[in-house]
C-alpha cells in the first residue's frame, strides 16, 4: 500500500493551520503535496503575501509537490443548476469553484491560476478542482493547458494518458459539530477498511483543525497512517 499526502486550501488566509499540518507531516519525514489557491475568495492574492510565497517555495525545495487548486476556490458568480446541487450535496459549502464551469470558463481560470503561481516562483505539476467537483470539460481544459495530473473524488487522473488510478481519500470536516464527529468516525473506519488498498490519499484541509473533534482525529489518524511509512509522490504515477 502507498499513501499520497496533500494539504488542500494552501492560502495566506489559512497560513497558521496549513503550517500546523505541514509540521505534522514533517514529524514523519513527509513533504506533503501543497494544493495552492492563488486568490482565496478573491481577497487573498498571493502577490500581496510575499512571506507566505517564500514559505511555499521553501516547502517545494524540501520536496513538496505543488498543485493549482482553483483560482479563488469559491463559487461566487457561478449559479448552480438543480443537477449541480445534487452533485455537490453534502460535499461543500459553496466552495466548488469549477462545479458549474464550461471548458472555456475553466480554461481561463486555470490559465490565470497557473500564471499567478509561476509569477510567485512556484511550478505546479498538476491541477485539482476545489472539492473535487468539476465537469469533464474542466479536466480536458487542464490537459490542454499542459497539466499532466489531477484528482477527482475517487482517485488520481493521469490526464495525458487518459488514465484513472483508483485511490480512496481519507478526509475530515470541521464545519459543524455533527460533521466533525461523523468525519472522525469515518476516518477511523477507513483505517480498518482501506489500509490494505494499493493506493490511499490523505487529504488534509486547514479548516479541519477548526473543531476540536476533527482536529483530534486528524492528528491521531494521520500519525497512524504515516506510521506505515509507505508514502509516495504524485509524480511517481
Amino acid at each position: 500500500m502507498r499513501l499520497l499526502v496533500s494539504i488542500h486550501d494552501v492560502t495566506p488566509a489559512w497560513a497558521p493551520s496549513a503550517l500546523a499540518l505541514w509540521n505534522l507531516c514533517q514529524e514523519f519525514g513527509v513533504a506533503p503535496a501543497l494544493f495552492v489557491v492563488p486568490n482565496w475568495h478573491g481577497q487573498w492574492p498571493l502577490s500581496l503575501h510575499p512571506a507566505f510565497n517564500q514559505w511555499v517555495r521553501t516547502c517545494a525545495a524540501q520536496g513538496a509537490e505543488v498543485f493549482l487548486h482553483g483560482e479563488r476556490h469559491d463559487e461566487i458568480g457561478s449559479p448552480r443548476s438543480a443537477i449541480d446541487n445534487v452533485r455537490a450535496f453534502g460535499r461543500t459549502n459553496a466552495e466548488g469553484e469549477f462545479l458549474t464551469l464550461n471548458r472555456d470558463q475553466a480554461a481561463q481560470r486555470i490559465a490565470r491560476g497557473l500564471h499567478t503561481l509561476r509569477t510567485a516562483g512556484l511550478h505546479p505539476i498538476g491541477f485539482v478542482p476545489p472539492a473535487w467537483l468539476a465537469h469533464e470539460d474542466t479536466f480536458i481544459a487542464a490537459r490542454d493547458a499542459g497539466i499532466q495530473l489531477s484528482e477527482d473524488s475517487s482517485g488520481v487522473r493521469l490526464l495525458t494518458r487518459a488514465q484513472h488510478v483508483s485511490a480512496p481519500a481519507v478526509r475530515w470536516s470541521g464545519r459543524t459539530t455533527t460533521r466533525a464527529r461523523v468525519s472522525a468516525l469515518t476516518a477511523r473506519a477507513r483505517w480498518h477498511l482501506q489500509r490494505r488498498r494499493p493506493l490511499v490519499r490523505l487529504a488534509l484541509h486547514p479548516q479541519d483543525l477548526d473543531h476540536p473533534t476533527s482536529a483530534h482525529s486528524v492528528y491521531s489518524e494521520v500519525r497512524r497512517w504515516l506510521s506505515l511509512g509507505n508514502v509516495g509522490r504524485y509524480a511517481d504515477l
